[in-house]
């Protein structure tokens, strides 16, 4: 077997996808699996890591016999996943109970604790984030409060994809853009922040080491080996969260910060490289390190096709996605006074309100069906705008690049081109997290010197921006029905959130 390759697994919210690419960016091989999302309580959502690891030894089995085929020799494996999720681990390494996920907001108790407790300026400046419900350190406060018993024998805590990592290896190690999501990790020297831990009773050594995204962390062990086909002792690299590893994977370099993406995923994301880490005072958009060694900004709103996903299941079961999309476009724009709030699992950027609930409004006998799926389209592009806005004067943007499940759809993309009032370009191919996580292994299996050589040989052709739709009439109906339902957050010397921004799209 002549052929090498890299390996790139993305543990998601739905599934867990591996990959398998060649030099140039290829993919030779790729392989999902599926698994259950438990919502145990309203506001609850967390998986078992057994169902992951089901999933893992099942994709890449089924890889390795294929590659095999192919005469495909893989030399490395690379890391990407859900951010923000806790999976507690006892002395033994087993987990604890199942792990809450980063779209669960059962922590609303525990980030008002940690912001009486820490200034948000203060923990602003030294994480790049204010204290988010969806956030590992919340997690970890609520085990703590709430199953004391459970954290008491909690001697580690860590994110998705790092739990896999740990049990492909028996090596503990996590990287600077998936930890810079828990809430505890000082930006600045990369490593976590002893202060802010202190104050909140935490030892800093449940975490694991922090290594540089390209870092080989462990090895493959002989029992992964033969439960999977890989080789033992395939050098395993520590990756990226997803939005980091996917910003490999379409090229996004701190270096060159006008280019950003747009991802329309179960959450739709802004993704806003700097070169230097450039926080809102307030904390309403993410500052977290890149893969790349620099910094990245994210916008996210909670519901964005995950929104027209739950239409879908509710309302059209037997119709395609796609055919509701279709019935959109022959709605005029502005879905004829039909609004849509897309806060159906709270909402992140700006507003920062776990119990932000969405709605329709507007609704008459005269709308129908396509109106609905019309006014989740453009809802959820004025759910990015918002985040936008704050993004706007801290990075230089001029460009997205678009990637998710949404970004089929040259209607949506199209829509919040109009909301941002920036190009969006799809891309021929549409790489996602899984290729950036098999990118980020190729300097650690010598297919590339180093990571930017990697970046430059894989990244995607860009194709032509996609029309702007017209977007003025429905972002001042969605501006006004969101201040209508959840009217502007306090300013900054209110303890209870940031000021959110005077409409610029009116």
């Amino acid at each position: 077997m002549t052929n090498p390759v890299t390996l790139g697994l993305d543990l998601g919210t739905s599934g867990l996808k591996v990959v398998a690419l060649d030099a140039s960016g290829t993919v030779v091989a790729e392989e999902t699996r599926h698994y259950p999302l438990l919502t145990p309580q309203p506001g609850w959502t967390e998986q078992r890591p057994d169902d992951w690891l089901d999933a893992m030894s099942g994709a890449l089995q089924a890889l390795s016999a294929t590659l095999t085929a192919q005469g495909a020799r893989p030399v490395a494996l690379g890391l990407s996943g859900q951010m923000h999720g806790l999976v507690p681990l006892d002395a033994h390494g087993e987990p604890l109970r199942p792990a809450p996920l980063w779209n669960d907001q059962r922590t609303a108790a525990q980030v008002s604790d940690i912001e009486q407790r820490i200034p948000r300026a203060e923990l602003v400046a030294r994480t790049g984030n204010r204290a988010v419900t969806g956030f590992q350190l919340p997690k970890l406060l609520w085990l703590r409060d709430a199953e004391p018993d459970v954290f008491a024998r909690t001697r580690h805590a860590l994110l998705p994809k790092d739990y896999l990592g740990y049990v492909l290896t028996g090596e503990l190690a996590t990287e600077p853009s998936d930890a810079s999501g828990v809430g505890a990790l000082n930006l600045m020297r990369n490593d976590w922040d002893a202060d802010i831990l202190g104050e909140l009773g935490i030892d800093p050594a449940i975490f694991p080491a922090v290594r540089a995204s390209t870092d080989v962390t462990g090895r493959v062990t002989s029992e992964w080996a033969a439960r999977t086909g890989l080789p033992e002792g395939l050098p395993v690299v520590a990756g990226g969260g997803d939005n980091a590893a996917a910003g490999i994977a379409l090229g996004l370099t701190s270096a060159r910060p006008d280019v950003g993406s747009l991802s329309l995923g179960t959450s739709g994301v802004i993704f806003a490289p700097l070169t230097q880490p450039t926080p809102d005072p307030e904390g309403r958009v993410h500052l977290f390190a890149h893969a790349d060694g620099g910094y990245h900004l994210l916008g996210v709103t909670l519901a964005c096709a995950g929104a027209l996903q739950w239409l879908h299941d509710k309302l059209a079961p037997d119709t395609s996605i796609d055919a509701l999309v279709d019935e959109a476009a022959t709605v005029p724009p502005g879905a004829q006074g039909v609004t849509f709030l897309p806060y159906l699992a709270g909402e992140r950027s700006p507003l920062m309100n776990p119990d932000a609930r969405g709605a329709f409004t507007g609704l008459s006998l005269a709308h129908g069906r396509a109106h609905l799926v019309r006014a989740v389209l453009e809802g959820t592009a004025g759910a990015l705008a918002d985040a936008f806005d704050v993004i706007r004067p801290l990075a230089p943007l001029r460009t997205l690049l678009s990637t998710g499940g949404g970004a089929r759809s040259d209607l949506w993309l199209g829509l919040v081109s109009g909301a941002l009032n920036v190009p969006v370009q799809p891309t021929r191919a549409r790489p996602g997290a899984a290729n950036g996580a098999a990118i980020l292994a190729m300097p650690a299996a010598g297919l590339h010197p180093d990571l930017q050589t990697a970046m430059q040989a894989t990244r995607p052709d860009v194709q032509e921006p996609v029309q702007t739709q017209e977007m003025h009439g429905a972002l001042r109906a969605y501006e006004h029905a969101r201040a209508t339902l959840y009217p502007t957050p306090a300013t900054s010397q209110d303890p209870n959130g940031p000021q959110d921004k005077e409409n610029t799209h009116a």
